[in-house]
């Protein structure tokens, strides 16, 4: 098969687009679902994400009269397509493995950025006084999250670069096969700070409680989402869905990759985003209240900075 069509089918049909979308979604019908029981609640059906997405297709994009048409209806794409390429950048153990022509960790850490950068335009292209309450919150988070999220790469790029007798590497594919012939990272107690560090991002980043302030309903309304419906607001959906697959599929090659290969192992790397989802984002969404953000801006320089920075030194002394 030619390069250029691989390339193209990992990110339009797997692990990418059709793949990503469709997992994520299920994914999120998980979670409500889940976290309904938690609630004493019946919840919705597990389908119910796709429902949504397909409500959303027949109805129309109203466009305010005082927003930028182009940067209203351009920025969800942007970010579809930004998450799409980013799952393709995904091992997944086992089975498939990136071409080296898609890019590595620091693309991929771009990519990441993509979505709350995206946010940030809808919020100040719609002209809502919310988007903008939005685009400000949404722009504190980011500048608080990334730095812990940058040493926590830099930690696992260390310990797999030095136990292979070289230097950092950036290459997820290289993470990946260090961890499944030597033992994951999350069995390794000198990279627990570092795996802390990720459990303190991975929520932050898909926008949960109590990380949800910049769409805070109660206080702002959706923030920067409150004047899309229709196709564009089925767009965001579709990257929501997407992001989930590559952070919880990030923090599986970063700290426990090892499973069978083949479709076994297809199986057991859907079944760990599972359950990463189940407890890092049901369970704590309904058991704890959202935070301010001052208070999520000086967590995260406070507790997680200061675990990226102990994983950093400990992969660097182990």
């Amino acid at each position: 098969m030619p390069e250029s069509l691989a390339l193209l089918l990992s990110v339009a049909v797997f692990p990418g687009g059709v793949f990503a979308l469709g997992l994520g979604l299920a994914l999120k019908g998980v979670d409500r679902r889940l976290a309904a029981r938690l609630q004493r609640r019946v919840g919705p059906p597990l389908m119910q994400p796709f429902f949504d997405l397909v409500k959303l297709t027949r109805k129309r994009t109203m466009i305010p009269d005082v927003a930028c048409r182009a940067v209203f209806l351009g920025a969800p794409l942007a970010g579809v397509v930004a998450m799409l390429l980013a799952a393709a950048l995904l091992p997944v153990p086992g089975l498939y493995e990136p071409s080296p022509a898609l890019g590595d960790l620091l693309v991929l850490f771009y990519l990441l950025a993509v979505p709350a950068v995206v946010l940030m335009l809808a919020g100040s292209a719609s002209g809502s006084p919310f988007g903008a309450i939005g685009f400000s919150r949404e722009m504190m988070l980011m500048l608080a999250y990334e730095i812990p999220i940058v040493l926590v790469i830099v930690a696992v790029g260390l310990k797999t670069g030095i136990g292979r007798g070289e230097g950092m590497t950036l290459s997820l594919t290289e993470i990946v096969r260090y961890q499944r012939a030597h033992g994951a990272f999350l069995l390794d107690p000198a990279m627990w700070p570092a795996l802390l560090a990720f459990l303190a991002f991975f929520p932050a980043n898909l926008g949960i409680v109590p990380f949800d302030i910049a769409e805070a309903e109660t206080e702002v309304l959706e923030g920067p989402l409150l004047e899309y419906s229709g196709p564009a607001l089925g767009l965001f959906k579709m990257m929501s869905a997407a992001k989930a697959v590559v952070v919880l599929g990030l923090g599986i090659c970063l700290f426990f990759p090892s499973g069978p290969d083949g479709l076994p192992g297809l199986a057991v790397h859907a079944l760990k985003m599972l359950a990463l989802m189940a407890v890092g984002v049901s369970v704590l969404r309904v058991s704890a209240g959202r935070m301010r953000i001052d208070q999520a801006f000086g967590f995260f320089l406070k507790w997680p900075l200061a675990l990226a920075v102990a994983g950093v030194a400990a992969a660097v002394l182990a």
